[in-house]
């Protein structure tokens, strides 16, 4: 029997524990109790990464380890509500729960190490973030490091103490860092966020609101990025999940 958990409010999809939250607000409220963020690895998940997994032991793995787990892609949303219709779920889009966690780190003052992107990108976002909200940025670190590199960057965040580590370096590279950060430094929560650093400097434009609010987000970058049929293509997998019910 399905039912609703008041405090943790997690459901099964396809074998993977999501997190399904009415608004971005109340998952925050839950990330941040009492203005101290839980430890643990943030982890968005669309249809894309639901495929991913399935044919990526690694995959899975990092996934399934990860503590948190939420319904970034409109479809995963719309599964949850066939699955569970007793539950209210929204779609939490991962540029705004990041937008919004960099907002209360500011006002709370919370430690934040920033990961990945161009070095411009990154300290433009740097001084984006102290400028908006006043964010205690204690440290950060573009995409460009090597493997022999990395011992030298978790040392770094451990010293700094960072509450929250926010990682842009795509999947599955950044879900990896992160496992490996943790063993050093678990004190944190940490947070995969892909291009999100170039969507918050402008140098990606993301679909407008209207767009966004219909679940139709995927079109509006398939229309700028034509490339990306292929990858639209292969999702249709995952609409044969959603109709047929194996959820």
């Amino acid at each position: 029997m399905n039912t609703i958990k008041k405090e943790e409010p997690r459901y099964s999809l396809r074998g993977i524990d999501l997190y399904a939250f009415q608004d971005g607000a109340s998952f925050l409220d839950f990330l941040l109790p009492d203005e101290k963020p839980r430890s643990g690895t943030l982890v968005a998940i669309n249809a894309e990464k639901m495929l991913t997994l399935e044919s990526d032991a690694q995959v899975r793995a990092l996934i399934e380890q990860a503590e948190f787990k939420y319904a970034d892609g409109i479809s995963i949303v719309r599964s949850l509500r066939k699955k569970y219709p007793q539950i209210r779920v929204n779609r939490i889009a991962g540029a705004d729960l990041w937008e919004a966690l960099m907002e209360r780190a500011g006002r709370s003052g919370i430690p934040v190490f920033l990961i990945g992107g161009r070095d411009a990108v990154l300290q433009e976002t740097c001084e984006k973030l102290r400028r908006q909200w006043q964010v205690n940025i204690v440290g950060s670190q573009d995409g460009y490091f090597t493997l022999d590199e990395r011992e030298a960057l978790f040392t770094r965040i451990a010293a700094s103490k960072a509450q929250i580590v926010t990682v842009a370096l795509g999947s599955p590279r950044q879900e990896l860092l992160m496992r490996d950060c943790r063993a050093h430094w678990p004190d944190a929560l940490y947070m995969g966020v892909g291009g999100t650093y170039d969507v918050f400097t402008g140098r990606v434009a993301r679909a407008p609101r209207s767009w966004q609010k219909l679940g139709l987000e995927w079109l509006y970058r398939l229309i700028r990025q034509p490339s990306r049929w292929r990858r639209q293509i292969k999702l249709l997998k995952y609409l044969g999940y959603h109709w047929r019910g194996d959820l």
